[in-house]
């Protein structure tokens, strides 16, 4: 098969846009696409800072590469969670996240949760509900407090994710299986900030996975292979395996599935209640916002696991 720009043998090939090009071409396409979607869903602008969360993985990596070359004023955040029993996978992630900044000259800004809370996440899963709470929702919670806090306090404009087409799509079809109007309402490019939250962009949200995985492969991209361990059996993995499977018969399914929520969304998919935002408070205890007044759900876990000593009653 050949390129179509340049006739040349193609080394990627594209079924879901009946496309092939060869690696240099290849490796223009993608940041274009990727800037395609930072201007028609206005994620940002040049003059904004912007964080990138990095997992080192493919796709945040990848995310990263692309935006320093297409001049974005960018920087990288990563969370070490001490996921290091039996594999050492959070020690390897931040080895790889700090090569790639060494190599390109970026920022690497680094969190370790330990540090700053006193308790891995594996720690925090044990610790809280006797041990019973999904850790990919424990992570989750403590990653999305960690990133807001961190972009707030340095003064960062937007906070953007290396989510590609097959996670959003993933999410999309478990949503709608449970037809979760209030979570749907939320997912898209793009989370407007305010009120202490600051904006959250998706920049890779139409490409595949494995679009970004050969784009990681052809730019020389060394990141982590290893899947994290928390996430084995979890539904979004038995959701992408469905889709999969669609895609495999019908290519572009994914594609056009998710692009199609997006315009149903904007023509008056959901009712008027579903879009009633919810009113916002600062958390007693961290400061940042919650939807619920006192403390937030963070607060609230790192109370379960670290509970305020019992006073004993004085005679």
């Amino acid at each position: 098969m050949k390129c179509r720009i340049c006739g040349e043998k193609a080394s990627v090939n594209m079924r879901e846009h009946k496309l092939a090009l060869c690696k240099e071409h290849y490796l223009e396409w993608v940041p274009a696409q990727a800037e395609r979607s930072i201007k028609k869903y206005g994620l940002f602008t040049h003059d904004e800072k912007i964080l990138v969360a990095v997992s080192g993985g493919k796709d945040s990596l990848s995310l990263w590469d692309i935006l320093q070359r297409l001049a974005y004023h960018v920087e990288g955040l990563y969370i070490c969670l001490g996921i290091d029993e039996g594999i050492r996978y959070s020690t390897e992630s931040q080895r790889l996240a700090e090569k790639f900044a060494s190599e390109h000259n970026l920022k690497l800004n680094v969190v370790d949760i330990q540090q700053e809370y006193g308790a891995t996440l594996p720690q925090i899963t044990r610790g809280t509900h006797r041990g019973r709470s999904k850790p990919c929702s424990v992570c989750g919670l403590v990653k999305r407090h960690v990133m807001n806090r961190f972009a707030r306090d340095l003064g960062f404009d937007v906070l953007a994710t290396g989510h590609n087409l097959d996670d959003e799509a993933a999410v999309l079809f478990g949503n709608t299986l449970s037809w979760s109007g209030e979570y749907m309402l939320r997912q898209g490019p793009v989370l407007t900030g305010g009120s202490g939250l600051v904006r959250k962009v998706k920049p890779l949200c139409r490409l595949y996975e494995r679009e970004m995985l050969a784009y990681a492969l052809l730019r020389g991209i060394e990141y982590i292979y290893e899947e994290c361990p928390y996430s084995i059996g979890s539904t979004s993995i038995y959701y992408k395996e469905l889709l999969n499977r669609l895609e495999n018969n019908r290519p572009g399914a994914k594609l056009t599935f998710y692009l199609s929520f997006l315009e149903a969304r904007k023509t008056g998919l959901f009712t008027e209640r579903e879009k009633i935002q919810a009113e916002l408070h600062l958390c007693s205890g961290c400061g940042q916002p919650t939807s619920a007044p006192g403390l937030c759900s963070f607060c609230r876990l790192m109370e379960r696991l670290n509970p305020p000593p019992v006073r004993e009653c004085g005679i």
